[in-house]
């Protein structure tokens, strides 16, 4: 993994591409492992379950950025609803990708990395995911 040089050059984050494609946003980060279901309003990309640190927060259009994914196989549909209604991550990168997310960022059409250690992205930073390539840019 490279790392910022300090002289305004791009730095790239070397992870493993889950699912194809490209995206430019800014990182939601999150230490806490995420359900999509129950914890995103599918219609409106919320972040509702209550005591998580993204309580409040909404994940439309930006790099959702977690340690892995829990509970339920449903949280792959809830993905693939966010995708749907317009309101999904514009990219998910995770340490750990298993099933259920990669399941719904496939469905969804999310480009998804992951090996990549959360504390690596800032949370408000703008980045770029190249999922082709398995690599996030800042």
């Amino acid at each position: 993994m490279s790392e910022p040089d300090g002289t305004g050059e791009e730095s790239v984050v070397e992870g493993n591409s889950i699912t194809e494609g490209t995206a430019a946003g800014e990182v939601l980060r999150s230490t806490e492992p995420i359900s999509f279901y129950g914890a995103v309003e599918p219609d409106t990309g919320e972040f509702i379950e209550e005591g998580h640190q993204l309580e409040g927060a909404n994940v439309a259009g930006k790099v959702l950025v977690f340690p892995r994914g829990k509970g339920s196989t449903v949280g792959s549909y809830v993905l693939y609803g966010l995708a749907q209604n317009g309101v999904a991550p514009a990219a998910i990168v995770n340490e750990e990708t298993e099933t259920i997310v990669a399941t719904g960022a496939i469905l969804g059409e999310i480009p998804c990395v992951d090996d990549v250690p959360v504390e690596r992205l800032e949370d408000g930073e703008r980045v770029t995911v190249d999922a082709d390539d398995g690599v996030v840019r800042r």
